[in-house]
């Protein structure tokens, strides 16, 4: 056995290896700079109930696509372009064509400099060698004789550093909090030298001893294992980059608090603590083998690392391949996009003809709404904005303390909102502070029993009789379980609120005083375009979704706006839109908005495509006869939609209307039900343009549709904002949907009937343990038979001059990174055409070829 280390100063440890002392002299600084480049590389996950969709590759946007999925597989066995299994079935069945392979050669520099051809693309189709992993110090150590009889130490130590992370985590599930006050590395080392379990499943009956090895800290952690390592400097962040992706679900969730950190100006250690307690394991592990099996794993482990660089460099050149097959797919689907784009438009409407208007999320599920509602009644005018509707509140519902941001996980909330109790006859939306009061205390009385009748059923003495005491009261919710419910969407928010205060609680913005208020109505109008005309009636048309039994559910509600529908958000601006005082504020600052206009709240349910309204008794007669007036209208669009998404649903179009209203919510009251709907599930498109470029386009519930007006816009500030943050963020959607395809193992949630929630909302883990899953679940992206997302990078057109678009690109590193690196395609329109950025140039895309 190796002398203990545990009271081995850190020179003496470096003194142990004069050979690599001498060759590879490495300071604490050293050490420290590949620590915190290794963890850079490592992209945020939110918890579950502030789901936000996430590129597990974001911060490696600096590098081009194929080297990062070249890095990715030969450091973590992770896949980032489609499998090439896939791509032959899309060749096979005549979803990728010959014609669109001919053009991804053609569009791809590297394939052509090679003199890549079609033969050559469709042959390595037939050859699925994955790109040879790079291995780790655990890997090389574990060599006996037996390891195949039992879990790998790779699998056992990451179960046992996932489990210890659930138990520091966690603060809402668990009865009984664990000590964190010293830190995750030393909650860790405490949890292991008690843990007898983990010794026998990787065969170590023994490792209690070694467990004296164990360094004391974090930095003697990082310090030992790289001096002793002997490895070259230059591949130390890859190597640590390489530990962290065996546990990259909490590699992921520690990177979220140092995200959150980061927005309050702090910082967060539990990343760092986290890569020690990876590379601690080496320590443990080394002082179970003897000296020769600890120089031999030295050698083997240098000698594969030493050549990393080239094969990292092989691995690039040979997923030259798939990166053609990559261009192809989305070249298939492209030609349809362009067809349909430049087939589509129309001058835009007379204003004096428009009646209503209705400014719905950019979400993929209102395009076909969207085109629904224009089509019945072109009279409607629709608008594509940013879901958030420009608010950056976090919201804290009545007689809690559970704030919550409702805006994109790249923003931190600046405006508070909360419930205010407001009755019908506030005509200046006054809370009432006797109600207030009245309906705090009765919240707080049904929370505080609710816990009491919770905490019942945890004690372990009360557990069994518990059960006997209260099991016929489940009875009611067994028979929901058997026979789903009918029911319209509930509000989550208004939980444990008697019945009678519900109709009054209103979210309404807070802590402002008239000037800010103004400021805030000016620059959201202004960013919508609806600072012009507007029609007697405006809705503010949020979206969120309705399910049971879904650890996911608030991933389906928004993809952006922290896991939260837009329903506070749209009705907290309705209101102040609708405030006196704002409005004659607005005048002063040239925007008029006539009397006879009023802004209505409304959330388009996206699991059962209803409309609902919200404050309706607040409403002025006139605007209220012209909400009642319109109800046939989004009855027929919602309707239609219905019967667009109900094949895909493999329910039956042809159903009498209300039988299908009644399936759909059905399937969202089902507790049982995995695929209550898609989500965002095929998203493949951002337009950012006047709804004149797209009016009548038939685009399948895949685009973004942003409305935008380069003429309204002569310094292109707002097209500045709208690519340095909805861009970016659909840009997320679209890679967390890409990369939960590509590889569902490693960056996919996995079975969603197999879940176990982890910390009340951190995670989920697949089955009893494992790393923690992050991204989509596997009926998020599939339906059992066949993939419905297709891993297509997102396609980004806008209609802006060249200039304005350039100058975005050249200001920002981060939107330049995204296109000049391939993780997203960007097209804008020139006159009736459409033009192909690439490398800074602006192509004709050709579409006579296509």
């Amino acid at each position: 056995m190796m002398e203990s280390l545990t009271d081995c100063p850190t020179e003496e440890i470096a003194a142990q290896t004069p050979t690599h002392a001498a060759q590879h002299p490495a300071s604490h600084n050293d050490i420290d700079t590949a620590c915190a480049q290794a963890c850079q590389a490592i992209a945020p996950t939110w918890p579950l109930d502030r789901a936000i969709a996430v590129n597990p590759h974001w911060a490696r946007i600096g590098m081009p696509v194929r080297r990062v999925a070249a890095r990715m597989a030969a450091l973590g066995g992770i896949q980032v372009f489609p499998g090439r299994d896939r791509q032959l079935q899309a060749w096979t069945e005549g979803r990728i064509s010959a014609q669109d392979l001919d053009q991804a050669i053609r569009q791809v520099p590297q394939a052509q400099a090679c003199g890549l051809t079609a033969e050559d693309c469709v042959q390595a189709l037939h050859n699925t060698q994955p790109v040879e992993q790079l291995p780790l110090l655990i890997d090389v150590l574990d060599n006996d004789p037996h390891r195949h009889t039992r879990l790998s130490w790779r699998q056992a130590i990451t179960h046992q550093v996932s489990q210890t992370c659930a138990a520091y985590f966690d603060q809402t599930q668990a009865d009984w909090q664990p000590q964190r006050s010293e830190g995750l590395y030393a909650f860790w080392r405490e949890t292991l030298q008690h843990d007898h379990s983990i010794g026998l499943l990787m065969g170590l009956p023994h490792l209690a001893e070694a467990l004296e090895a164990l360094p004391a800290t974090r930095e003697d952690a990082e310090r030992w294992v790289l001096h002793r390592l002997r490895l070259p400097k230059a591949v130390w962040p890859d190597y640590l980059e390489s530990v962290l992706l065996t546990v990259n679900g909490w590699a992921s969730w520690c990177a979220y608090l140092g995200w959150q950190a980061h927005l309050n100006q702090t910082t967060d250690p539990h990343l760092r603590e986290l890569l020690a307690i990876r590379l601690a394991w080496g320590a443990v592990l080394l002082h179970c083998k003897d000296d020769a099996a600890g120089t031999h794993a030295f050698q083997a482990l240098q000698q594969a690392w030493g050549q990393a660089p080239a094969l990292l460099q092989r691995a690039e050149q040979a997923l030259l391949v798939d990166e053609v097959w990559q261009v192809a797919l989305e070249v298939g689907y492209q030609r349809q996009l362009a067809q349909r784009l430049l087939g589509a438009g129309s001058a835009p409407p007379n204003q004096h003809e428009i009646e209503v208007q209705a400014a719905f999320c950019i979400d993929v599920r209102s395009e076909p709404l969207r085109r629904s509602l224009e089509a019945i009644w072109p009279a409607v005018q629709t608008i594509g904005f940013a879901g958030f509707f420009g608010l950056p509140l976090a919201y804290t519902p009545l007689g809690t303390s559970a704030r919550t941001p409702h805006l994109p996980g790249l923003l931190a909330p600046a405006v508070e909102a909360t419930d205010c109790i407001v009755p019908s006859t506030a005509g200046a939306l006054k809370t009432d502070a006797t109600l207030q009061a009245a309906a705090t205390n009765a919240r707080s009385r049904r929370f505080a029993l609710a816990d009491q009748w919770l905490s019942a059923s945890r004690w372990p003495g009360a557990a069994f009789s518990f059960v006997e005491a209260a099991g016929v009261g489940y009875a009611g919710k067994l028979g929901q379980w058997l026979r789903p419910s009918r029911q319209a969407r509930a509000n989550d928010a208004l939980e444990g609120l008697p019945a009678r205060y519900r109709p009054l609680c209103r979210p309404q913005l807070t802590g402002l005083d008239i000037g800010a208020k103004v400021s805030l109505a000016t620059r959201v109008l202004r960013s919508m375009g609806l600072d012009g005309y507007l029609a007697p009636l405006v809705l503010l048309v949020g979206h969120g979704s309705q399910s049971a039994n879904n650890a996911h559910a608030a991933a389906l509600d928004c993809g952006a706006c922290c896991g939260q529908t837009g329903e506070v958000s749209a009705r907290s601006l309705a209101q102040l839109l609708n405030e006196p005082a704002v409005r004659t504020g607005l005048a002063d600052q040239g925007i008029a908005i006539p009397e006879s206009t009023t802004f209505v709240a409304a959330l388009h349910n996206t699991t059962t495509d209803e409309i609902e309204g919200f404050d309706l008794d607040l409403l002025p007669p006139a605007a209220r006869q012209r909400w009642d007036s319109l109800q046939p209208v989004l009855h027929h669009a919602s309707d239609q939609v219905r019967r667009e998404r109900a094949p895909h649903l493999h329910i039956d179009p042809r159903t009498p209307h209300d039988d299908l209203l009644k399936q759909l919510r059905r399937r969202a009251n089902d507790g049982a039900q995995t695929r209550p709907e898609w989500g965002l599930a095929g998203n493949a498109a951002f337009v950012i343009a006047p709804r004149h470029r797209t009016q009548g386009a038939a685009l399948q519930g895949r685009s973004f549709l942003h409305d935008y007006d380069a003429q309204r816009d002569p310094d292109g500030s707002l097209l500045e904002a709208l690519m340095t943050a909805p861009m970016l963020v659909t840009h997320w959607i679209n890679w967390q949907y890409h990369a939960s395809t590509c590889d569902p193992t490693r960056l996919g949630s996995g079975n969603k009937v197999l879940h176990n929630v982890v910390g009340g909302n951190i995670g989920v883990f697949e089955g009893n343990g494992g790393d923690l899953r992050i991204g989509l679940s596997q009926q998020s992206v599939h339906d059992g038979k066949r993939w419905v997302h297709e891993p297509l990078r997102l396609t980004v057109v806008i209609d802006a001059p060249r200039r304005s678009i350039d100058a975005v690109i050249n200001q920002h590193a981060v939107v330049k990174q995204l296109v000049d690196h391939g993780w997203l395609h960007l097209w804008r329109w020139e006159g009736a055409d459409l033009m192909r950025y690439d490398q800074g140039a602006w192509d004709p895309l050709h579409t006579e070829n296509w």
